[in-house]
């Protein structure tokens, strides 16, 4: 099951990484923290589209929330933009469409800003001079987290149009790199989620989710999705994309429509995540987040399930594609060959140009002062 629901994924998320390596290729790092002095609208929604920018990796988007905290960037708009880098990027959207409808990829880019919106309230309402104050003497520690290094990495191009830079041969090389850095840091994440969503729909029955989300309750059932859906995701370890395989198997075993989105909301508060935020804000900061966060996750969720249903918008049949009976040659096969063959070359010009350094450096204490000698 885990190997038919990587084979039906496959070409979305070399679609998607590339996307977003294209993305990154041609939007500089450099400035951000100069663009996000404080928490106005102006600098929360610039927050938000350098976020849908980035990549999608939720250690990554953790470890420059926290760079960009640590240059100047105001705190709450360092987390919206934490925010934005998991829940509006490209690559999310494709994957979700392709596995579950093209309704939860609405669902998650409406619920996207609404989820930011209430965090940004909660913030200014509960997060005091003093806690911010707390927060930034232990980023200043600089204790490490996970992928520190692909934070810091910064290969966007700077000279000519969009057209320009993605196409010359140093836009080329960013690309490569880009796409295969987002590889080695998701496939963990991605392997993971596949194996447990592959475990959980050939072990687990559905009457089992079905009791877990009330699902013979309607009214109870979309009160409760956005409520356990995050509780799931605290546990299962997984972030990023790779949860989304996970979110088909519970939509097929009865979670709310608005659970489903919490779940995916919820990757930003999965266990080492969590312990992360305690290494680079403290204790009290770090649980305030997570009271905060899913707070924020769990209102947004309720306000896209009540939202989608008085649209119309929710799937009335529950047949997210989590895997089938065997392999079978149809269109997603051949979208598959054509994905193993754009990343054939990617993978090849990333061998030829410096990358296998690149990644060796992302890991090393000395990332910060390479950085500058290998942009592409």
């Amino acid at each position: 099951m885990a190997a038919i629901m990587g084979w039906q994924m496959f070409w979305a998320l070399v679609l998607g990484f590339w996307l977003s390596a294209v993305i990154q290729a041609v939007v500089s790092k450099e400035e951000m923290g100069r663009l996000l002095p404080d928490d106005s609208p102006k600098s929360i929604t610039i927050a938000c589209g350098l976020g849908a920018a980035s990549s999608s990796c939720s250690y990554a988007a953790v470890a420059l929330a926290r760079s960009l905290f640590r240059k100047g960037a105001n705190f709450t708009a360092a987390m919206a933009f934490q925010f934005a880098s998991t829940n509006l990027v490209l690559e999310l959207g494709i994957l979700l469409a392709v596995l579950m409808g093209w309704q939860f990829t609405l669902a998650e880019f409406t619920g996207g800003p609404i989820m930011i919106a209430i965090l940004v309230l909660l913030l200014k309402a509960f997060l005091t001079p003093r806690l911010v104050e707390a927060a930034r003497e232990q980023a200043e520690r600089g204790l490490q987290g996970r992928m520190e290094g692909h934070a810091a990495m910064d290969m966007s191009q700077h000279e000519g149009t969009i057209w320009q830079r993605m196409t010359s041969d140093k836009g080329r090389t960013a690309i490569s790199h880009l796409f295969v850095m987002d590889w080695a840091s998701l496939w963990m994440d991605i392997g993971g989620g596949l194996l447990i969503s592959g475990a959980l729909a050939a072990w687990v029955p559905d009457r089992f989710w079905q009791g877990f989300f009330l699902a013979g309750h309607p009214i109870a059932a979309k009160l409760w999705g956005p409520v356990a859906g995050p509780l799931v995701a605290v546990l299962s370890f997984v972030c990023s994309v790779g949860n989304v395989p996970l979110a088909a198997v519970l939509w097929n075993g009865g979670i709310s429509f608005g659970g489903v989105i919490a779940f995916l909301f919820a990757d930003l508060i999965i266990l080492p995540i969590l312990n992360i935020y305690r290494k680079y804000y403290g204790l009290k900061v770090s649980g305030l987040l997570f009271v905060l966060f899913y707070l924020a996750m769990t209102l947004a969720s309720l306000a896209v399930e009540f939202l989608f249903a008085a649209l119309h918008l929710i799937p009335q049949q529950r047949r997210a594609q989590v895997a089938g009976m065997a392999f079978s040659w149809n269109y997603t096969s051949w979208l598959d060959v054509a994905a193993l063959a754009i990343a054939a070359i990617l993978l090849i010009r990333f061998l030829r140009t410096g990358g296998p350094e690149m990644l060796r450096m992302m890991g090393s204490s000395s990332q910060d002062e390479h950085m500058h000698h290998h942009r592409a």
